[in-house]
């Protein structure tokens, strides 16, 4: 008797797409992680206040966010692999020119322009937009694990950036983080293709009757952009994750990537201990978004959400008493329990634009994404006219939770629906 036998399955081309997107957006986030080691370097050495150098970081927040959906959209026009080849590029650019800076609006332009656009070109809308075209069985967990990418990206670029600016200085640093830009390269020109169609398949997952075909390119990107915020904004759903998701980049990005090294220095912690720390916020990140992906495909994404930003509420309200000028256990508690509150609620997001806008989900949620890099930078910015005078940070932790717990009944009550609403662009 003759047995038949079968050949092995090839793994699906959207995993090599998958694993390309994760290396570049943990790129990507190292870089953006940066600046926050770096702050008290230039105050020492330029003698610029860390409200000035705050404004800088505030620009890349804002340029992060604000350029996502319009990158969203030029990859709709010129495809994923080129826009996010270009953009690391001009990420080496900004940063190996922070080299040659003698003033503050140079800082602005090399980290807060360039750097801001080219992450912000990287940031999550590339994600939902890698995940919305290669992915329709485990969708959820996907965006969990490209998330956690930039978790991961913190972990390991932000010691090693602490340690070359303390040891070797903070030029050093930037010229690292230009030359890693520039590795990064090759992998994405390599492994990404822009449509499943491009390689003749379908989307992981889809049904086995799927038609194999590229759609047309959208013209007109900056135009299908703001075509798409003007038709979504005219929706409670869209307002509600915006102000939601600004929340979350106020209490993320904005005030603990950014101010949490500067905050335990002030209580005598060596700022390389401080930067470890909030590298391993990192480490459990990872755990808390994939999971958070994991549960996204399963559970209520606005639940979800509710209970991520209150928990993250609670936490913010703890941490002023937590500081010393050693890690003490109540600090490693907080570590472990930020660490997986941390971009736990991006899947969920994610799923809400997916399911509120359809198609068009991907660029909603670049908008949704700017408006958590503009409250990002807003708390950046605030968080050091605090510092610079009282004092301390102690009053931008509380507003920070008392921020969260809005952010949870914001989430909570935006409507329930399996319909997504038809958007009108072109």
């Amino acid at each position: 008797m003759t047995i038949e036998t079968r050949p092995a399955p090839r793994i699906h081309r959207a995993w090599f797409v998958a694993a390309a997107a994760f290396v570049a957006l943990l790129a990507a986030a190292g870089f953006r992680a940066a600046p926050s080691v770096l702050i008290d370097p230039l105050h020492e050495e330029f003698g610029w206040s860390r409200a000035t150098i705050g404004a800088a970081v505030s620009v890349n927040l804002v340029l992060y966010g604000v350029f996502a959906p319009f990158a969203a959209a030029l990859m709709e026009r010129f495809g994923i692999r080129r826009v996010s080849a270009t953009a690391l590029f001009v990420v080496a650019l900004g940063a190996g020119g922070t080299v040659f800076m003698s003033t503050s609006w140079q800082l602005i332009l090399c980290w807060g322009v360039l750097v801001g656009v080219g992450t912000g070109s990287m940031a999550m809308s590339f994600a939902a937009t890698v995940t919305t075209r290669w992915f329709v069985r485990h969708r959820g967990a996907v965006t969990g694990v490209l998330t956690a990418a930039g978790s991961t990206g913190q972990l390991i670029f932000l010691p090693a950036v602490a340690a070359l600016s303390v040891h070797d200085g903070w030029r050093t640093a930037s010229l690292v983080i230009a030359i890693a830009a520039l590795a990064v390269v090759p992998v994405v020109l390599l492994a990404v293709r822009d449509h499943p169609a491009d390689v003749g398949t379908v989307a992981y997952g889809a049904p086995e009757d799927t038609e194999v075909a590229r759609p047309a390119p959208k013209v007109g990107s900056a135009r299908r952009a703001l075509t798409v915020l003007f038709e979504a904004a005219r929706t409670r759903s869209f307002w509600l994750l915006a102000v939601g998701f600004a929340i979350c980049g106020a209490t993320t990005n904005g005030l603990v990537s950014t101010h949490f090294v500067p905050a335990a220095h002030d209580h005598g912690m060596p700022q390389t201990t401080a930067a470890n720390l909030l590298a391993l916020v990192g480490i459990f990140d990872v755990v808390g978004t994939v999971a958070s992906g994991w549960l996204t495909d399963r559970v209520d994404p606005r639940v979800l959400l509710g209970v991520y930003y209150a928990l993250r509420g609670l936490s913010l309200a703890l941490l002023p008493q937590l500081f010393t000028n050693s890690v003490q256990p109540s600090m490693w508690a907080f570590i472990l329990f930020y660490g997986l509150d941390w971009v736990a609620t991006v899947p969920p997001t994610v799923a809400l634009c997916i399911r509120s806008f359809g198609e068009a989900g991907p660029i909603v949620f670049g908008w949704v994404f700017a408006c958590h890099q503009v409250g990002a930078a807003f708390a950046a910015s605030a968080a050091g006219v605090v510092r610079d005078q009282l004092g301390d940070y102690s009053l931008a932790w509380y507003v920070a939770a008392g921020l969260a717990v809005v952010a949870a009944i914001a989430s909570i009550s935006i409507t329930r629906s399996g319909k997504s609403v038809s958007l009108a662009v072109p």
